[in-house]
């Protein structure tokens, strides 16, 4: 007999500091969501708000799904009711502000600088590693079955997520509006999905630069276009993932975990069209670099772990 998940801890009253720290968390979200190779899902997971964007987004699709085909007046405001309004809207603002106005200076850092680049969010992306482990092991009682699968699940995912990424990527020019659609459908899962790089999808696809220069250059028909898409992935993915989290959210963190494993070859520094090489001579940058994003990663964890335990406790 297994136990149920934790409960998640009821979010206090919303304020200006809460407010705030939600968009500079959403502003986060979004500066990684531009970087191949990180996963905007990790960085939520990182900050202690996967679960509930998760839910808050599962309440507001079933709401809107309601309210367009089923003119439920009861179901709609139980739905709305159960979106942490206090965390979506500030959450929402500081991605987007960061996605239209550092999309520019973050795109010159990884082109002018790629191995010093690569280096920070490979440790950033390492020690995020930890977080859907320590969640795997709160999800239920350790057994013998469990410590010999969970670590299986784990390599598979990572292997298959290590071989893709070594596919060569695609450039596309002038792309069709379907192909604009699909790109966001397929991209949006990386805010879903711990250890899927949305920007990496679009740059294998051959996407990545059209989008970043959509958006520098502020092309509201393209990005329209994306954004619908957008809005179909999310719809689909976000309920299978609640649904998953609800009834597996053990398996769902493990494979989480493979992905995020796997996905630290797209940040090797050292590489040339996806082929990994040993480092140069110029390596104490690079380590300096990767040590430092580990260690604000796991400043950020051990900050929400304690918040969260003080919020328990009340």
């Amino acid at each position: 007999m297994t136990s149920s998940p934790p409960l998640p801890v009821k979010p206090a009253a919303p304020t200006v500091r809460s407010s705030l720290a939600h968009a500079v968390r959403g502003a986060l979200i979004g500066i990684v969501e531009l970087v191949p190779g990180v996963s905007g899902g990790t960085v939520a997971l990182v900050l202690g708000i996967f679960d509930r964007l998760i839910t808050s987004a599962n309440h507001l699709i079933r709401g809107v799904v309601r309210l367009a085909f089923k003119r439920g007046g009861q179901g709609v405001s139980h739905h709305l009711g159960g979106v942490e309004w206090s965390l979506v809207i500030p959450l929402l603002v500081g991605m987007f502000f960061a996605l239209f106005a550092l999309s520019g200076p973050l795109h010159a850092f990884v082109e002018g600088e790629p191995t010093l680049s690569s280096a920070l969010f490979l440790g950033m992306v390492s020690a995020s590693l930890l977080v859907p482990i320590s969640m795997a092991r709160e999800a239920g009682p350790v057994t013998r079955r469990t410590l010999i699968a969970g670590p299986l699940v784990v390599l598979a995912v990572a292997g298959a997520a290590f071989w893709l990424l070594g596919l060569p990527s695609m450039q596309v020019e002038d792309p069709a509006w379907w192909v604009l659609v699909l790109s966001g459908a397929a991209a949006v899962c990386a805010l879903a999905l711990p250890g899927l790089s949305g920007s990496f999808i679009l740059l294998t696809f051959g996407m990545y630069e059209p989008t970043l220069e959509a958006v520098s250059e502020r092309d509201f028909g393209y990005l329209a276009l994306f954004a619908s898409g957008a809005v179909l992935g999310l719809a689909s993915i976000v309920q299978l993932l609640a649904y998953l989290l609800r009834v597996h959210r053990r398996a769902v963190l493990l494979v989480a975990t493979g992905l995020i494993l796997g996905s630290l070859r797209a940040l090797w520094p050292w590489q040339d069209n996806g082929t990994l090489l040993p480092p140069d001579g110029d390596w104490l940058g690079p380590l300096l670099a990767a040590l430092g994003g580990a260690t604000v990663v796991l400043l950020l964890w051990l900050r929400e772990r304690r918040g969260i335990a003080a919020a328990a406790s009340l």
